[in-house]
Parts: structure tokens; C-alpha cells; sequence
């Protein structure tokens, strides 16, 4: 049975056979509990430059699928089963290569079978009627399996189950390990075009920047070297320093060599150091703003940040800003709605800013909004593909700044810095 498959490299019509201009597209397989009826047990998720499309297929239409684009619509398909990895390749003159290596069995993967025939076996499922069993759940990091550092962070008990009241942050933390691993291969294809490929002695650099509680640089930390084999090195940096002696000390008793975490902010990290990677999470306000600064002028490969507490246009704008026929007014007459109107600006110019500096920028749903209202999350990976110039009408229209915007104005000068963090 396939576990999972993967197809990348489209051709440049793809458009043209797909209907939108998919990058990549990632289906897998859904244990039974989750799969719906019609026998639609694949979810598959169709990425374009700036969305993702989700969809349910059965087996015979995922088969199906694969038929008609490996090796030709994508050029690169790996698929995953029990036993064998199945790679399918296309080169440039259409000759298709099939390369097929056996995979040992390992206790996640038996246990996700044995999981997967369970909840079959299973009606209703043990969540209670018409509850998934969560168990079931094919994450990244899984229930069932001891974590070391989540163990330590009162996630996991020793057993590796998950405590009760922490299961929303065991969530978040698959979510983020999910949305990190979309990004690794192009990363690391990067690395290779600058032929310093990632390896022991040029391990992949990560920072986050506002680390905070630092749960999910543990997670980084533990999926790329544990899970993943990927040699890394990755630094943590905020400004409260409690939390940062408790990340160094949990990160010294786990032993964990290639993590480190030091008190400061992003003006302190030096502008000599070239991250591959730029994490910030839930940094106040404009501090987002420095950090997406820092990660353009240093050309981080990929960023990946959740904004929050986007006060700074919501505080230029009022009922006067606009004229009173103006779509605007209304937006800004209700005080909720102004407020959420003037993040969701904030955050639609900072992905189009990252876009004219050469970066591939999605805007996705980090965590249910019931678990969060701190839910957007800025994907974005380095394209090189620059635009010229960089106007936004709204910006006009309602006459306000905004910090990334002036930021990357700046020609000369020392540049204006600010660490300051929520605590995660």
C-alpha cells in the first residue's frame, strides 16, 4: 500500500493540465478514523506559489493520478510504501527513470499500521461518537513514541502519551515541524547551487529569533537531527533572561550539542552570520518587521514567521483617515473590525515586500483559530526573482507607514533594531 507520495519539479504548462500552477503536490495517507466515506482514504495538498489546495482521493484515483503525471507533468515523483522507496525522474529530453530502494520497517511505521487496522476494527472510534481517535493522527512527531524534550516539557509523560491539557501545543508543534519540512529540499537544493551543500561540517543554520519558551526550536532540533539525519545548528535568541538559562540547561542535560540560546536581540546576532533559516514566532508588532529585515538583507533561504500584536497601522487609522465615501469607512468606523482589518494589511504588505526582494511567499493557517487568533503564519523561500519596484495602494489610499516598507528603504545608516517578544 502506498504511505505516502510526493511529486515536484512541474513542467512550465502545468497550468494548462492541472488548472493552476502547482509547485508541488504532497498526498498521504489518512488512517482510517479520518478518511472519509467513499472509500476517500488520501489527503492530498496541491501547493501554487501563494496557496494550497486541499483534496480527498480514493486509492484507485490516486493511482490514477500518478499514472497520468509521474514523469511527465512532474518530473520528480517519490513514492513510499511499506517496504520500497519508488523514485520516478524525468530528464530534460522526457526519458523517465525509475529507481526503487527497499526501506526497513521501523517501529513508527509498525505502529502506524497497527493504528491504522485498529481504527478500522474499531466503530465508534475510542474518541467518543463521532470523535476522531486522536492517536491516530499521522504526525510528524507521534503520540505513543517518547520525545525526550517534550517529555522534559511536561508535553509527553515518559510513556510517550500526551498529557491531556498540553495536547493543543503537541498540535501546534506537528503543525510547525509540518510546514518546516514543505521547505527543507528547496532549502537544501539552494545550498547545493552555492555548492556548500549541507553536510557535518556545514551543517544547516537555523535562528529563531524571540525563541521565547523555545518549545518549537526543541522540536526543530529534534525532528531535523533525529528524525530527519540532517546535520543543523540552530542558535535561539530573546530577551528574557530566565527562559534562556532554562533553554540552556534543558538543552545541556539533553545533550543536545548543535542547540543553543543566548539573551539579545537581532541588532546583538551580528550581521556577519548567514542563517539558511529565519524563525520568528509571535514577535510583537514591529519586532517582526526587524526580524523580516534581517532575513532579506541576509538572504535567508526561507523564512517562516507568525506575526502578532500588528498594532502599529492599526494606530494610524481612524474614521478621519479616509473620506466618508470611501470603501474604507466602514472598515474603520468598528473598532474589532479595524483592528483586524489593519493586521490583515500588515501582514498582506510584508508578504508582498518579501516578494519584490525575491522571495516565494505563502500565507497559511499555522493553528485552528479556536486554539489561537495568532493563526497566520508568512512562508517564504528564496527565489532570487526580484521586482523592480514595490507600490502598494493601500498604503496610498490610507496614508499610513509601515516599518518593513521604510526598513528596506534605508540605503545607508545603522538600521533601527527591536527584540521584543510575546513568551510562547
Amino acid at each position: 500500500m502506498i504511505l505516502s507520495v510526493t511529486f515536484s519539479k512541474p513542467v512550465k504548462n502545468i497550468s494548462e493540465i492541472l488548472g493552476e500552477d502547482y509547485t508541488r503536490v504532497k498526498i498521504k495517507l489518512l488512517t482510517a478514523s479520518l478518511a472519509a466515506s467513499k472509500n476517500e482514504n488520501y489527503f492530498a495538498e496541491f501547493y501554487t506559489a501563494k496557496q494550497v489546495f486541499h483534496k480527498k482521493m480514493s486509492e484507485a484515483e490516486l493511482n490514477e493520478f500518478i499514472a497520468a503525471h509521474a514523469g511527465t507533468t512532474f518530473k520528480n515523483c517519490v513514492q513510499r510504501t511499506e517496504s520500497e522507496e519508488i523514485t520516478i525522474l524525468a530528464n530534460k529530453k522526457g526519458k523517465v527513470t525509475e529507481l526503487r530502494k527497499a526501506i526497513k520497517e521501523s517501529a513508527d511505521l509498525h505502529r502506524f499500521t497497527q493504528i491504522s487496522n485498529a481504527s478500522a476494527e474499531k466503530s465508534p472510534v475510542s474518541g467518543g461518537a463521532g470523535t476522531p481517535d486522536r492517536k491516530s493522527k499521522n504526525y510528524l512527531l507521534r503520540e505513543g513514541v517518547p520525545v525526550p524534550f517534550l517529555v522534559h516539557l511536561g508535553v509527553m509523560t515518559a510513556e510517550g502519551k500526551v498529557v491531556k491539557s498540553k495536547y493543543d501545543k503537541f498540535r501546534q508543534i506537528n503543525r510547525f515541524l509540518e510546514m518546516l519540512d514543505d521547505i527543507l529540499d528547496d532549502v537544501i537544493r539552494l545550498r547545493e547551487n552555492e555548492k556548500n551543500p549541507v553536510s557535518e561540517n556545514s551543517p544547516l543554520n537555523i535562528v529563531d529569533f524571540g525563541s521565547g519558551k523555545s518549545y518549537l526550536t526543541f522540536a526543530v532540533q529534534y525532528y531535523l537531527t533525529e528524525v530527519k539525519k540532517i546535520p543543523c545548528a540552530i542558535f535561539g535568541l530573546d530577551l528574557k533572561k530566565d527562559v534562556i538559562a532554562y533553554c540552556n540547561t534543558l538543552a545541556q542535560k539533553l545533550s543536545l550539542k548543535n542547540l543553543s540560546f543566548a539573551v539579545g536581540d537581532i541588532a546583538s546576532f551580528g550581521e556577519n552570520k548567514h542563517p539558511d533559516i529565519i524563525v520568528t514566532l509571535h514577535a510583537c508588532d514591529t519586532a517582526t518587521d526587524y526580524a523580516l529585515d534581517y532575513a532579506i538583507r541576509q538572504k535567508a533561504k526561507s523564512i517562516l514567521s507568525v506575526p502578532c500584536c500588528q498594532h502599529e497601522i492599526n494606530g494610524q487609522l481612524s474614521a478621519k483617515s479616509v473620506q466618508p465615501d470611501s470603501p474604507f469607512a466602514p472598515l474603520l468606523k468598528y473598532g474589532l473590525i479595524k483592528e483586524r482589518f489593519s493586521a490583515l494589511v500588515t501582514d498582506t504588505i510584508r508578504a508582498e515586500l518579501l516578494e519584490q526582494k525575491g522571495y516565494r511567499v505563502q500565507i497559511l493557517e499555522f493553528i485552528e483559530e479556536s486554539a489561537t487568533p495568532k493563526n497566520l503564519l508568512i512562508r517564504a523561500v528564496l527565489s532570487g526573482k526580484e521586482k523592480e519596484t514595490f507600490k502598494n495602494q493601500l498604503m496610498t489610499d490610507l496614508g499610513f507607514t509601515q516599518t518593513l516598507a521604510n526598513q528596506l528603504k534605508v540605503k545607508s545608516g545603522k538600521r533601527k533594531t527591536n527584540g521584543e517578544t510575546d513568551e510562547e
